[in-house]
């Protein structure tokens, strides 16, 4: 199988890079603004740009195409909407088109940011949507301009992504935050009134390629099989990687932090489709913290 990754520089991008390779699968990416250190061929691409999606996909005539590039600065779309609703949005949906037409197999990845936060249980595929800042809303019409392009689209929507970059192998996201936290010996403020379901990157990349070998299409969701507060998933970072520093932990709000735009204080999401479909089941956060970030590795 040939493999293009739009967006190989990023975390999920990179991780996905790095998983095809592992699985010995042929693989092409794509950056925006730095060239990601892999020794795979590397093309330049703007989501913005649809002569030049056109191009790129007719040039590598891939098996599959795996949409990990986007807009996702939260505070940035809001105070740049007209971008966010071009990468987030229009591209996404260029892609799509462009490989219905060649009949080429299309994964876009989206974010539980499209829910508005109302649930009480973790919402499912079948779930109304309710984004409540610009960032979930351009990612909601991805979705949708990708669907009604393409019949055969797969969409992942994940949930509050960290792990390790595919090329560097550093932590990304909210570990790294809380541990570069720690270490420094500084107070790390947590939310306790926000609950997610986090995404390993990694974790993410291996159920893309299940999901490309079996014959599915629509929205799946694609996270840990725990609902948790921010809180309790940077005590577990912690009591994993930097016990002694579990006392630097505090409890915080979301209403402690001024931003420009809203955050949804219940993202978590259902993973029974995803399941069913792979036929095991999803990780807990736990287990993945200790992949990530366990001194073996």
């Amino acid at each position: 199988m040939t493999i293009l990754v739009i967006g190989a520089n990023g975390l999920v991008g990179s991780s996905l890079v790095r998983t095809c390779l592992d699985r010995e699968h042929e693989v092409i990416g794509t950056y925006h603004t730095e060239r990601p250190d892999f020794d795979i061929e590397l093309l330049e691409l703007d989501l913005r740009d649809s002569d030049r999606i056109r191009a790129v996909v007719e040039r590598v005539a891939p098996t599959a195409v795996v949409n990990c590039a986007a807009y996702t600065d939260v505070d940035g779309c809001e105070q740049n909407p007209e971008t966010a609703h071009a990468v987030n949005a229009e591209g996404p949906g260029v892609l799509a088109e462009v490989c219905a037409e060649r009949d080429v197999s299309f994964v876009h990845f989206s974010t539980d940011y499209v829910f508005g936060g109302e649930a009480e249980e973790p919402y499912t595929e079948d779930d109304d949507p309710n984004p409540i800042q610009v960032y979930g809303e351009t990612k909601l019409e991805g979705e949708q301009r990708v669907l009604e392009a393409h019949s055969g689209a797969i969409v992942c929507r994940l949930s509050f992504v960290w792990g390790r970059h595919g090329a560097t192998g550093d932590p990304e996201g909210f570990p790294a935050w809380v541990l570069g936290r720690a270490q420094s010996g500084e107070v790390v403020p947590l939310f306790t009134d926000q609950k997610v379901t986090p995404t390993r990157a990694g974790d993410a990349s291996e159920v893309v390629l299940e999901l490309l070998e079996c014959d599915v299409a629509g929205l799946f969701h694609v996270a840990s099989q725990d609902c948790v507060t921010p809180y309790e998933f940077g005590r577990l970072i912690l009591e994993e990687k930097e016990p002694s520093t579990t006392g630097l932990l505090e409890e915080s709000s979301l209403e402690d932090v001024e931003r420009a735009a809203p955050r949804p204080g219940y993202t978590c999401l259902s993973t029974d489709r995803v399941v069913k479909s792979l036929g095991h089941d999803r990780p807990t956060v736990e287990a993945a913290v200790s992949t990530v970030l366990s001194t073996e590795n």
